[in-house]
């Protein structure tokens, strides 16, 4: 049976044995095993020890000769008549038992993972990302424009799927279907590969990030497996105006590309891409912009992750992966500690009459920078107005009542896995910082103490923007993952990370 990439080689119960040919040194320690009286058992028995045949004959005597119906239920069990399913055999597993399997599935993997450096990138061969209008690695790009035009006809038909799945699209605003998209992203969207940590959303956290005032459901793309209707394999476009260099366009920006974990062998995550591909370009949308944590062609940018640490006994006694402490623990908290509250006065949550001076501080801001949104008032008010457990917003208002600053940064959960103590762990994430009257690094440093009062476990900030101001002032250390920008059918010349003035709740 193939059981998530790995070939599991077995005997068939209910098929003889004599088939299989026996080496001649193995026929040779059988014969000088010393053997009792010739057995009449079935060819699929094993040997039977003494006790075990004393609790036979004891059995025979007390029980009928007929077997029960339960026995016999379970002993057809292991007779089918076919191979079984690898998915129901592992669907019939217990949750710890599939995480064992995930977890020598990673150490043991046969397959070359992706790359994450653009070194190991060059060297591997991408099939399906040479048939797609994104620039390919060593172009020199020296102007700004479109891979492919845009005559060709749109494709009105969808992309055939595995047999046994179909198409939906999913309408995010009935609850029932929010729900099941949560199960699929809770346990199939991202996990570390040594199976300690597995990202885990809410659906206010889904609406959030995937329904902004001009969401489209014909851009949320499904898979579905046809004999229950579950849900199997997603894809969102979410429209956005985004500004590249000198260029204005409307794109989707791409988002949660995720397939069941059970089913990564039938390349489901190409058609998924393509399928998302044509339902944009018949929605009018030509480009798109997405992240990846690992090396694709082409990035138009690649930034590094930085993180601090707010709750760091918690972080070292799950393992946080890339946390590196050089020190003994007491003084790791002692230069980790935070104040107990904000310094900055007149610094409070922001509320619905802030948003126009809000969108007018962050868009002011965006225009140094090469890649960005262009954000209306709406945008604005839906994307960083507060909302408990997924965003928080806090403004400074000055003396005379008007806004001069804004930090914002949103949460993500995620599930701790096989851990005695600690199940789940909570990573606040930098949206906008904007400060014209306070000093940037006091600004930040009580964003770290009001995400810590929100429960937050670590604060996490990419080096885009302005970022690297604070960085290193505020105790952020450098980690090992990168986050990679990619537009699709658009190229223009590369550009450093703090040119990069858009970030991507994903």
């Amino acid at each position: 049976m193939h059981c998530c990439g790995l070939s599991v080689a077995g005997w068939e119960p209910g098929r003889a044995t004599a088939r299989v040919p026996l080496r001649p040194s193995l026929l040779a320690e059988i014969r000088a095993t010393p053997q009792s009286t010739p057995s009449r058992r079935r060819p699929h028995s094993l040997v039977m020890t003494d006790a075990d045949a004393e609790k036979k004959a004891a059995g025979a005597e007390s029980e009928p000769a007929k077997r029960s119906k339960k026995k016999q239920k379970k002993d057809d069990a292991w007779r089918p008549e076919g191979r079984r399913d690898p998915i129901a055999l592992l669907e019939s597993l217990s949750e710890e038992k599939q995480q064992e399997i995930q977890t020598a599935l990673h150490l043991f993997s046969l397959g070359a993972s992706l790359p994450k450096t653009m070194s190991e990138a060059k060297k591997r061969t991408y099939r399906f990302w040479e048939t797609q209008p994104v620039p390919k690695f060593g172009d020199a790009i020296t102007a700004d424009g479109p891979v492919a035009g845009d005559g060709a006809c749109v494709r009105k038909e969808p992309y055939s799927l595995p047999q046994g799945f179909s198409w939906d699209t999913l309408d995010l605003s009935s609850p029932s279907t929010l729900s099941e998209l949560c199960a699929l992203l809770n346990e199939n969207y991202l996990e570390e590969d040594d199976n300690t940590f597995r990202l885990s959303f809410c659906a206010e956290y889904l609406r959030w990030t995937l329904q902004p005032p001009d969401w489209l459901a014909h851009c949320h793309c499904a898979v579905r497996v046809n004999s229950n209707q579950k849900l199997v394999g997603f894809i969102a476009g979410v429209p956005a105006d985004i500004r590249i260099y000198e260029t204005q366009k409307r794109v989707v920006q791409v988002k949660f590309l995720c397939v069941h974990k059970k089913l990564r062998l039938k390349r489901m995550t190409p058609v998924l891409i393509r399928e998302l591909a044509r339902r944009a370009r018949q929605q009018g949308f030509l480009q798109a912009v997405y992240t990846a944590g690992v090396v694709l062609p082409t990035p138009l940018s690649s930034c590094s992750y930085w993180h601090r640490p707010l709750n760091l006994r918690k972080l070292l006694e799950v393992n946080y992966p890339g946390l590196r402490v050089k020190m003994n623990l007491q003084r790791a908290l002692k230069l980790n500690r935070l104040p107990e509250a904000t310094k900055t006065p007149g610094l409070r949550p922001a509320a619905k009459a802030d948003v126009e001076r809000i969108h007018s501080l962050v868009q002011t801001n965006l225009c140094k920078f090469h890649l960005r949104p262009v954000l209306s008032v709406q945008d604005v008010e839906h994307l960083l107005l507060p909302r408990d457990n997924v965003v928080d917003t806090y403004v400074v208002e000055g003396p005379d009542g008007t806004v001069t600053d804004v930090v914002s940064f949103y949460s993500v959960w995620s599930k701790v896995l096989n851990h005695p103590v600690h199940s789940g762990l909570r990573e606040a994430h930098l949206l906008y910082v904007v400060s014209t009257a306070t000093d940037q690094v006091e600004l930040m440093e009580d964003a770290l103490v009001l995400a810590k009062s929100k429960g937050n476990d670590i604060f996490c900030a990419l080096d885009v923007m302005d970022n690297t101001t604070f960085l290193e002032q505020l105790k952020f250390s450098i980690s090992d993952r990168s986050l990679h920008y990619y537009l699709y059918n658009w190229m223009c010349p590369n550009m450093s990370p703090d040119k990069v003035g858009l970030v991507l709740p994903n």
